[in-house]
């Protein structure tokens, strides 16, 4: 799996920034390694701009599996870390149910039995 770490230009990118990052999107993500090609981490500072709050830093994770659109989450938090944290354990969870919807989706033989079809 390829990751791609960037940064707004109000967010410091600092070496042990992209290896926190790299390594938490490694270890969480690790069971799905087959399937995701490519995760992009993109981290901004949302007071950069007139407004102020305390979940002020964002983290948007965006990956690419194979056979599927691209899958994106986002999380706000008061800190880079938890920020990355909260982003990289909502994509666990939105990947472990898509993937899980297609094998029952594949099991069952229809589209419907999953839920994937409308």
């Amino acid at each position: 799996m390829q990751i791609l770490v960037t940064t707004d230009n109000h967010t410091e990118g600092h070496a042990r920034l992209h290896d926190y990052v790299q390594t938490k999107v490694e270890t969480t993500l690790a069971r799905f390694q087959q399937r995701v090609t490519r995760a992009e981490v993109h981290l901004s500072d949302q007071n950069s701009s007139a407004k102020k709050s305390d979940d002020h830093q964002k983290c948007v994770v965006e990956v690419r599996v194979n056979g599927l659109k691209p899958m994106s989450v986002s999380h706000n938090a008061s800190n880079l870390e938890l920020a990355v944290t909260g982003a990289v354990e909502k994509m666990e969870r939105a990947l472990a149910h898509t993937l899980d919807r297609l094998a029952e989706t594949h099991k069952s033989g229809s589209p419907k039995a999953a839920g994937l079809v409308m």
